[in-house]
């Protein structure tokens, strides 16, 4: 069977002639569009308008978005290092306020920035050595977090989901199927992009697991009616604390779960945000509030009502039974342990 488009990000998000394609997962699974960035300004609204979705392709978007900055300076004679360090800082900063709740974009693009030998010229072409370094990392990093997330799963399971994961739970479940577990899937629907819906639900079907696909508002009822046996969703952010930030409706859903005694676990990837003591120092990403008062550019109610959209919430420690990383399983209470766990090095840090 074919790996789903959204198993790996270079089926998504990929140079091509110069050019940065993304196929835009505003339109998935109905339309394959191909959103074209030639300037770095391109990739910022492509980020910002939810062409590309998810932390981590979200960063790697980012750092293509630093190669052609750079890549488009060295093209005018007389540039020097001091320029090409003052600009690249200037592309970093437009970047990161794309999406400000999640840190992995801000983180990759720090690393990258503090990896580049500007004395030795062919910036762009460093950057793009740890932009393809660090897309490696990340689908290493997928398929180990899923294969952990894995031995979580029985025989039977039906687990629930919300938003879109990202690749770890496509790992999981192919994990699970090749060791003979047959467990289904529950995805929310997700508003009001509905990630749920055209990419986790679509994805887990193309993998050959059933999967039913509800609304943001049944999840507490199938749970009183025993349909959901654990619940997975990922994390934008993790603070030290075990504080996680994901997307808007987590914290119901692990309220609910809690009540219903329903294991709830976060996959984590790569741990923590070692520079995010407490969930509280996690900035909400507040989004236009026409995303909510329509559907498809369709307004959906009254030209007098307010709309309010928070992308994101803060589920606490307390109500998480497990972050699940790379590296391991970690109790939210103490997930600083993440940063003494083994790694796996398979290519250099970027």
């Amino acid at each position: 069977m074919q790996e789903p488009l959204m198993m790996h990000i270079n089926y998504t998000v990929y140079l091509q002639d110069d050019h940065l394609i993304l196929v835009d997962r505003r339109f998935l699974p109905r339309k394959i569009i191909r959103y074209t960035c030639q300037k770095y300004e391109d990739v910022a609204r492509g980020i910002e308008d939810m062409v590309v979705q998810g932390a981590g392709d979200i960063a790697i978007t980012a750092g293509y978005g630093l190669y052609m900055a750079l890549r488009d300076i060295e093209d005018q004679p007389g540039t020097t290092v001091q320029e090409g360090k003052i600009y690249a800082l200037k592309v970093k900063e437009r970047l990161v306020a794309t999406r400000p709740t999640g840190f992995h974009l801000k983180a990759l693009l720090n690393k990258v920035l503090e990896g580049i030998e500007w004395e030795s010229g062919d910036w762009s072409q460093q950057v793009l050595r740890m932009i393809e370094n660090a897309i490696t990392k990340q689908q290493l990093r997928s398929e180990l977090t899923g294969n952990w997330a894995a031995t979580l799963l029985e025989d039977g399971d039906t687990i629930l989901t919300h938003c879109f994961p990202g690749a770890a739970i496509l790992y999981m479940l192919k994990k699970a199927r090749e060791e003979g577990k047959k467990v289904k899937v529950i995805a929310s629907e997700t508003r009001p992009y509905l990630q749920g819906a055209r990419l986790t639900a679509w994805s887990t079907s193309e993998l050959g697991i059933p999967t039913t696909l509800i609304t943001d508002n049944m999840a507490a009822y199938c749970m009183s009616q025993g349909m959901i046996t654990k619940v997975f969703t990922a994390a934008d952010r993790i603070a030290m604390d075990g504080t996680v930030a994901n997307k808007v409706g987590t914290f119901q859903l692990a309220l609910a779960a809690a009540h219903h005694k329903i294991p709830f676990y976060i996959l984590g990837y790569g741990g923590p945000d070692s520079r995010c003591a407490l969930g509280q120092d996690i900035p909400v990403e507040v989004r236009d509030p026409i995303e909510v008062l329509t559907f498809q550019e369709q307004k959906i109610t009254g030209d007098k009502v307010e709309g309010f959209y928070p992308a994101f919430d803060l589920t606490p420690p307390y109500l998480i039974a497990g972050v699940i990383t790379d590296r391991g399983i970690i109790s939210p209470d103490s997930v600083a342990k993440y940063w003494s766990l083994p790694k796996v090095n398979v290519v250099a840090e970027t």
